[in-house]
């Protein structure tokens, strides 16, 4: 299958201005990529990349003063198949983690462990350890908390979401890996693009989605709280410990967000990848 991605937007800076991105694939897809990733802009703005702690892709420019568009149009490879189910996934050990996969065990800016503890290992600790228990975490979530785009709120942590049972696509994922990680499973959390693939068409406009990821058998999984089961086409951006870790962009200055627009579609052949008409964002 070929998924084709990307997006539009529009910063508006008041005086030159210092901007990071994190809205390229994540390393692991570059061999599944049927064109070349590109950020874009209108004004030349020279822009180079790095790698942060977790493997993420980061793009650096400085914004000049006045508006600025940013673009991205890319064709990649999917399997088509939903999220891989493996049900038999055991839970590690807290002694036989890697090294590198201990930090997705503890609380973080919005992950408070500490807070979800006792509430984690009264709602999941009779359940057996592994991907049962990660389940009935995403079962938990996806009932408790109600979604809506009215309930946005940037500052929200896990445990507020616990109490006030309403969020986005980020609480979801927030309470979910807080929840995993109260029980000693290492969750990790992630951003990137998820279209409407093998489900009915839904009458919002596209975004960006957060969902989790966690390690379970010696591999990372993900998980969905928010849609709950399977879904196709996953195209990962970043991971981390929190949205603190993944946010798409940060302006070291006042930076007025113009216009954003997130497109995900199949396509049916590399050639009708660059012809079928785009999803925008409204």
């Amino acid at each position: 299958m070929l998924i084709r991605a990307g997006y539009q937007f529009a910063f508006e800076a008041c005086v030159p201005t210092p901007l990071i991105l994190m809205l390229s694939v994540r390393p692991e897809r570059f061999g599944d990529l049927a064109t070349p990733h590109r950020i874009m802009n209108d004004r030349s703005i020279p822009s180079h990349d790095y790698r942060d702690a977790f493997d993420n892709i980061c793009t650096r420019m400085n914004l000049p003063a006045g508006m600025t568009r940013l673009s991205c149009d890319f064709t990649i490879e999917d399997s088509g198949l939903p999220d891989r189910q493996s049900t038999g996934a055991i839970q590690h050990e807290v002694k036989d983690l890697p090294n590198d996969v201990l930090i997705f065990l503890v609380g973080s800016r919005y992950c408070e462990t500490d807070i979800l503890s006792n509430i984690a290992w009264g709602l999941f600790g009779h359940i057996a350890p592994g991907w049962q228990r990660v389940q009935a975490i995403v079962d938990f979530v996806h009932s408790h908390l109600t979604y809506g785009y009215q309930y946005a709120r940037a500052t929200r942590t896990a445990y507020e979401a616990y109490s006030e049972r309403v969020g986005v696509c980020r609480d979801f994922a927030h309470l979910a890996v807080a929840l995993c990680r109260c029980m000693n499973i290492p969750a990790r959390y992630c951003s990137g693009y998820l279209g409407d693939i093998g489900i009915p068409p839904v009458d919002v406009p596209m975004d960006f989605h957060a969902w989790f990821e966690v390690y379970l058998g010696g591999e990372w999984h993900s998980f969905d709280a928010r849609h709950r089961v399977p879904r196709i086409g996953r195209i990962l951006m970043a991971c981390g410990r929190d949205a603190a870790d993944t946010a798409l962009t940060t302006a070291f200055g006042s930076v007025r967000l113009a216009s954003f627009k997130v497109h995900t579609d199949q396509a049916q052949s590399f050639e009708a990848a660059h012809t079928i008409p785009i999803r925008l964002a409204a």
